[in-house]
């Protein structure tokens, strides 16, 4: 990356750190879009490591009470049957935000790392292009976590990379996740996830309202995903749209009033009601 590319990036991570996006413009609550009924999985589509696109095996998606609920009670064993339920279109420019719980208990035959670990999964592949036997799609990850109960930190609203790079303070960080600022969240409560994502430019996460981690260009690089098709994980190409998906990997987790403002590019003449969402900057405090 040469030194002008290395300031622009820089520069962009700072204005998306910057920008007031929620608290100056509020758009028309008709404008956003619901992409879960409450009633039914319609809309949707399962792809779990170890069987075919579209099998819900074991159940692992399920809908009561309006609320999705990812579940494992109808596994023999785990297997490293790492789930996603994806939502039927791809996005580019959006607002996505979307509620998250954990709850019940963790898998024992699962990996360590997936205790009260699930995610957001966004610019992803279609699940259609993933073999049998892919265990991860090539996506960013707006990885969820809770507080073990032990004291130790355990930020959420992370950034986690399978199969992919982003641009973090300026450079491709090397990293698979990097932690956001958000405090640690206990217990069975539920938290507010939102992500603001321009292309293949900017990407912002937000925790119940703060602001978490930003970065920008994101692009199909990095490791962690095992057996896909090379015809599609082309290194070094910047992700533009993809699908969004939730993430079962074997701790029961619930989602809900999952929606979407779809943004369609603030550079695209359509979309100059939306332009001050993305333009209008906190002032200086010099």
């Amino acid at each position: 990356m040469n030194h002008l590319t290395l300031k622009c990036s820089f520069l962009a991570f700072v204005l998306c750190c910057n920008l007031n996006l929620v608290a100056q413009q509020h758009p028309d609550e008709k404008d956003w879009k619901t992409l879960f009924n409450g009633k039914n999985l319609n809309g949707w589509t399962a792809k779990i490591n170890h069987h075919e696109v579209g099998e819900n095996y074991g159940k692992t998606f399920r809908v009561e009470d309006n609320v999705i609920q990812v579940r494992y009670d109808q596994y023999d064993v785990f297997n490293e049957q790492f789930g996603h339920l994806y939502y039927k279109q791809p996005y580019a420019y959006y607002h996505l935000t979307f509620e998250y719980r954990f709850l019940g208990e963790w898998r024992k035959d699962a990996p360590l790392y997936t205790i009260k670990n699930s995610g957001v999964m966004f610019h992803s592949q279609d699940p259609h292009t993933m073999p049998r036997d892919q265990n991860w799609p090539i996506s960013i990850e707006f990885q969820l976590l809770a507080g073990l109960d032990n004291g130790s930190p355990r930020p959420t609203g992370n950034m986690c990379s399978p199969g992919t790079d982003v641009v973090f303070n300026g450079k491709i960080d090397a990293r698979h996740c990097i932690n956001s600022t958000s405090k640690t969240y206990n217990g069975e409560q539920w938290v507010k996830g939102e992500i603001i994502v321009l292309g293949d430019s900017l990407i912002k996460h937000i925790i119940n309202g703060d602001t978490v981690l930003c970065y920008s260009k994101p692009q199909i690089g990095g490791g962690v995903v095992e057996n896909f098709d090379p015809t599609i994980k082309l290194d070094g190409k910047l992700l533009k749209e993809g699908f969004i998906a939730l993430q079962s990997e074997g701790q029961p987790v619930d989602f809900r009033n999952i929606k979407i403002l779809n943004l369609e590019g603030p550079m695209n003449p359509s979309s100059k009601k939306y332009r001050p969402y993305f333009i209008k900057e906190k002032k200086s405090t010099k």
